[in-house]
């Protein structure tokens, strides 16, 4: 009966030792899958930080390429209104009466090319006289009432107005009739 007892013990501890390995196996085996699940989970975070920064990137790298392009316009415009003054002078000694007419006629052709090249810097003047009024366009520095014109309508230009593509560079200096 010692012997039964003893072989029951031993079965008895076999069973035991198996259970144990299989559980022991099965928490090993949960174990493995719950790390490889976070594995999985922190290469999808590190995947999506890195499309985040790629983006991020790609819209630096863009706002940078338009704050060039602003700064070099608003270089270039303030360089233009220091030129356009030149211009208004030119204009000046054409309007001028002179005797000299080959005089008048170099400064004609100079205010010519003058405007040439301002036309190939996309620089234009603002048509204004005769046009109804807009403050994004024009200043109105006197009023007058007139019915030979229409309701807010200019009828006189004290200086004109100039725009680089479709940025003001100097607004028209502008009699406005019946505001």
């Amino acid at each position: 009966m010692a012997k039964k007892n003893n072989d029951e013990k031993e079965n008895l501890d076999e069973v035991v030792e198996e259970t144990t390995q299989q559980e022991d196996s099965q928490t090993e085996q949960d174990a493995a899958d719950q790390e490889m699940e976070q594995l999985k989970q922190q290469v999808q975070e590190l995947k999506d930080q890195n499309l985040r920064q790629y983006a991020e990137f790609d819209n630096f790298r863009k706002r940078t390429q338009r704050e060039k392009l602003e700064s070099y316009k608003n270089a270039t415009a303030d360089c233009v209104l220091q030129f356009i003054t030149v211009l208004d002078n030119l204009e000046r000694a054409l309007d001028a009466e002179k005797e000299d007419s080959s005089m008048k006629k170099g400064v004609e052709m100079i205010a010519t090319q003058f405007k040439e090249v301002m036309a190939k810097m996309d620089v234009h003047e603002i048509n204004a006289l005769n046009q109804p009024f807009d403050p994004e366009l024009h200043n109105a520095v006197n009023q007058v009432q007139d019915e030979n014109y229409g309701e807010n309508t200019i009828c006189q230009v004290f200086q004109k107005g100039y725009q680089m593509g479709d940025k003001v560079i100097r607004h028209a200096m502008v009699v406005v009739a019946n505001p």
